[in-house]
């Protein structure tokens, strides 16, 4: 058969299937229906991602003709979004981008017995483009009838150098105190990689792993100084507008001598504006204390947080 013959032939089927298919493509293209518009505009107005990223989900359902347009929109302004976000890490000054929680808690008794308590935390950051800074201070104390029971002190700064959007090299000093748990000086140093494990607007979890060197003041007066392996896990899950679960844990671990590990669990409510509940429970424990002191140490604690 010619090529011609073919195609005289052929010129009823295609003629025949040019209508559905004009109306295919006119269909495909059809335009967002004006109250999933609404919607749309509504969450991206509000800038909450993950009420965008579920109504893109159901427009496969309820508008399948225009999920190629819904998705179009939407990634024009995830993409704006992240641009926007990395303008201001850029050229923000220093001070802009920090944030910070300040924690206080305590208690005063008195009558048969004088007891009195303090727990403070500050905790600051500042995320910029490449470096990610972060600060932790605390100081737990508490007096029994004139005699101080319980007296911990922390210092801790670490900078981060980002790789990529999660994978991070993290450099980590600290300096703590608590010669109830067996220790009047403790400094480390330790540099490794972290990793952002999950990445979402409502749950988090870094991982860092790293060599560190340690040299602690011991009660009995013994001084260790030693090399150390050192880890870390930041968990935070906003389990509703109101409600966080955190959970931090870290550990230096020596082969022949002192090891230790903490662990912080921590329910926030907020209150009003800045202010937030939070009830916590820590534990901290030390494999070869000095004799006389116990290995594991745990601190319940309720405060008042202010966020800024």
């Amino acid at each position: 058969m010619t090529k011609a013959a073919f195609l005289l032939l052929a010129a009823p089927l295609l003629l025949a299937d040019a209508p559905a298919t004009a109306a295919a493509a006119a269909k495909k293209d059809a335009p967002i229906p004006e109250q999933l518009k609404m919607m749309l505009d509504a969450a991206m107005a509000s800038g909450n991602e993950g009420e965008v990223a579920t109504l893109v989900k159901y427009s496969r359902i309820a508008a399948p003709d225009s999920i190629d347009l819904v998705r179009e929109v939407t990634n024009k302004w995830l993409a704006d979004r992240a641009a926007q976000r990395i303008l201001v890490l850029q050229e923000s000054s220093f001070f802009t981008l920090v944030k910070g929680r300040a924690e206080l808690g305590g208690f005063a008794n008195s009558g048969n017995s004088d007891n009195v308590g303090v727990t403070g935390v500050l905790d600051m950051s500042r995320e910029g483009f490449r470096w990610r800074h972060k600060l932790r201070l605390q100081l737990d104390y508490q007096q029994a009838n004139k005699v101080t029971s319980r007296e911990y002190y922390l210092a801790a700064f670490e900078p981060n150098y980002k790789v990529d959007d999660r994978l991070y090299i993290y450099g980590a000093t600290q300096y703590e105190s608590d010669r109830f748990i067996g220790y009047h000086n403790r400094y480390s140093a330790s540099t490794g990689a972290g990793y952002s494990a999950i990445k979402r607007p409502n749950l988090t979890l870094d991982l860092e792993l790293g060599p560190a060197f340690r040299h602690t003041d011991f009660t009995d007066d013994t001084v260790e100084s030693n090399l150390a392996a050192r880890g870390s896990v930041d968990f935070d899950w906003r389990l509703s507008p109101t409600l966080t679960l955190r959970q931090d844990a870290s550990a230096y671990v020596v082969g022949d001598a002192n090891s230790t590990a903490s662990s912080t669990t921590a329910i926030d409510a907020k209150l009003l504006g800045p202010l937030s509940a939070q009830f916590s429970y820590a534990v901290r424990y030390e494999s070869r204390p000095p004799e006389g002191n116990v290995n594991t140490d745990t601190t319940t604690r309720a405060s008042l947080v202010y966020s800024f």
